[in-house]
């Protein structure tokens, strides 16, 4: 059995290249979701955001152990902005696919906001999911077929949430 993450933290080159090697995620694809247009495209996204779709071993990893590395990776204190990208699609955004996700995802949030060691209050929306459409062929993948390519997205040592028994 597996299960569906979506998730955006702007520019998903790097997300992607660092989220799918994480033990139990089995793919990755990019694309545009959270907004308005129908098939969106890199050209034409309207409102949407860079996203992720994250498909997970839910024995493997969990929702919570998924959240905090992408609280880790991208600043989810930052409004409309990651890196010199700005703008909405860039925005820091949970999609979750039903009220547990949700419920995970708050909870992390407010664990993230406790902790004190992010820069500012995280600023991350957490909607429902919805249509998630996929980016170019040439979007993705792209870190590995251009290791040296642009991304804002590393690991900050700094920002490593605390463990609780509760959250796993």
């Amino acid at each position: 059995m597996t299960k569906r993450a979506v998730l955006a933290g702007g520019c998903f080159w790097g997300m992607q290249d660092l989220i799918r090697r994480l033990p139990g995620v089995i793919e990755t694809r990019v694309g545009y979701t959270g907004g308005d247009v129908p098939n969106a495209t890199y050209r034409n996204h309207g409102t949407h955001a860079e996203g992720i779709e994250i498909v997970f071993d839910p024995e493997k990893i969990s929702y919570r152990r998924i959240l905090e590395f992408f609280f880790q990776i991208h600043d989810p204190t930052t409004r409309d902005r990651q890196g010199n990208d700005l703008g909405s699609s860039y925005r820091s955004a949970i999609y979750y696919v039903d009220d547990e996700q949700k419920r995970i995802a708050e909870d992390a949030i407010a664990d993230v906001d406790a902790s004190g060691l992010w820069p500012g209050k995280v600023v991350t929306e957490v909607e429902p999911v919805g249509d998630f459409w996929e980016a170019e062929p040439e979007h993705q993948d792209y870190l590995e077929r251009y290791p040296n390519g642009y991304t804002c997205h590393f690991p900050r040592p700094n920002w490593v949430l605390p463990r609780r028994a509760a959250a796993e």
